[in-house]
């Protein structure tokens, strides 16, 4: 009977909706990591690195063990030791654009939504033009200097 009820409590959270938003925000997430690794590897580091005198940020990585490598590649297949800091930058370079990306993405959203709360939202106060106290748009009379209040008044 336990088992029935847990397998129901999954299902249903499961299907909520948050849940199913969060996956699809995982998934699109990754594929959008993917993305900026690329630009990052394949587009940004090659230019940079001829800027700064051919330099392959990837291939920088410094020895832990005596033995000498060419490249990383080298020295990984013969399992040395090695602190990669050149995948580090680059690494530190694909989380600059994703951050850059996202502030631009919410930058963006955040500038529509006002502009629909303020489209959207119509006024429910007014001023009275003898107190200048905020009072309903509805109201006839100011509820706190009493003076009436014609309909296009406020």
């Amino acid at each position: 009977m336990k088992k029935l009820e847990i397998l129901k409590e999954f299902k249903e959270f499961a299907v909520r909706g948050n849940v199913i938003d969060m996956a699809v925000g995982i998934i699109i997430g990754a594929a959008f990591g993917k993305i900026v690794n690329s630009l990052v590897q394949d587009v940004v580091m090659p230019p940079v690195g001829v800027l700064i005198g051919g330099i392959d940020f990837s291939d920088h990585f410094i020895r832990l063990s005596g033995k000498s490598y060419a490249t990383l590649t080298e020295a990984r297949a013969a399992g040395a030791a090695t602190l990669n800091y050149g995948i580090f930058l680059n690494t530190i370079l694909s989380f600059l654009i994703v951050a850059l990306c996202v502030f631009f993405l919410v930058k963006q959203v955040n500038r529509l939504k006002r502009k629909e709360d303020v489209t959207s939202v119509a006024p429910t106060q007014k001023s009275c033009p003898y107190c200048f106290t905020s009072i309903s748009i509805k109201a006839t009379r100011c509820p706190f200097c009493t003076s009436e209040l014609s309909a296009t008044e406020g």
